[in-house]
């Protein structure tokens, strides 16, 4: 798509989740509308049983912010052999299917984890030059070069270890190259070796085709940011931070909406947990 074209493009923007993470879908919605007032957006919420109350809410919501919404229901019995536990659950693997589940006419989305703040734009994501990859995802392993030797030896790969938590996908190229009966396989086949089982299946099947993005803008993990000081001699420091990074991912078990989160953005979570609620209030 040439970019006058895109910059006239709507967003596409896609969960996957239970209904554990709604209240966490709504905060994510606050940030995103906050951050890109100008924006159209369509926002994809793939699920496979979400109430129909549950869901209502979520449109209600939607369109008090413009947005148009779609529920995408998938049957649970696709992935009936997959690895799932109460941390991991069904859910999180199809977003390695969606160019199947989605609606054929889509061409490029972009899959955010409910447990993330956008912060600034995202049209320059959006607008990003895929140069033929199926995904776009950033990788956290420059911070622990040891742990990304390691899941190169476990996974049989050469290249960095993504995050599956931000992918921007070209849907068009994944219908064409991805086998959802090799993915459903590889879930099923290898489930008793998968340590984070969606990040560990879409980096040993399609980690040579993806574009790598910056984590520092497009997925900052909030719990490192001594790291992220330290690597970039001081440069990437707070200030840095709200004025360049755009997505805030809340990894790992530790989570700013939980008592006693130990990081330093949990505030700044807190503050768009008010203004969520604010928001609801209204609706």
């Amino acid at each position: 798509m040439k970019k006058d074209e895109m910059n006239q493009d709507v967003m596409k923007i896609l969960v996957s989740l239970d209904e554990n993470y709604l209240y966490q879908l709504q905060v994510l919605l606050t940030s995103i509308a906050i951050n890109n007032p100008k924006e159209k957006i369509e926002i994809y919420l793939m699920h496979s049983g979400i109430s129909a109350s549950d869901l209502e809410g979520v449109e209600r919501s939607c369109q008090s912010l413009g947005y148009r919404f779609f529920s995408i229901y998938v049957d649970a019995s696709i992935f009936d052999d997959a690895l799932e536990t109460k941390r991991y659950p069904q859910e999180m693997y199809y977003r390695l299917l969606a160019s199947y589940f989605l609606p054929k006419q889509i061409d490029r989305i972009l899959y955010l984890d409910p447990d993330i703040l956008v912060i600034n734009a995202l049209r320059p994501l959006w607008e990003t030059d895929m140069q033929g990859n199926l995904f776009a995802a950033a990788s956290h392993t420059s911070m622990k070069e040891l742990s990304n030797n390691v899941n190169r030896l476990r996974l049989g790969t050469d290249h960095d270890y993504y995050n599956s938590g931000v992918l921007l996908m070209d849907l068009k190229l994944c219908r064409k190259k991805i086998d959802p009966r090799e993915v459903i396989d590889f879930s099923t086949t290898k489930r008793m070796s998968l340590l984070l089982p969606d990040q560990d299946i879409l980096n040993a099947m399609f980690g040579d085709r993806i574009l790598p993005l910056d984590d520092s803008i497009w997925n900052y993990d909030a719990r490192k940011y001594n790291s992220y000081l330290t690597r970039s001699s001081g440069k990437i420091d707070v200030d840095w931070i709200f004025v360049n990074t755009v997505i805030l991912h809340f990894c790992g078990r530790a989570k700013p909406w939980k008592p006693h989160y130990p990081y330093r953005f949990g505030l700044l979570y807190k503050h768009y947990e008010q203004l969520t609620q604010r928001r609801l209030v209204n609706l």
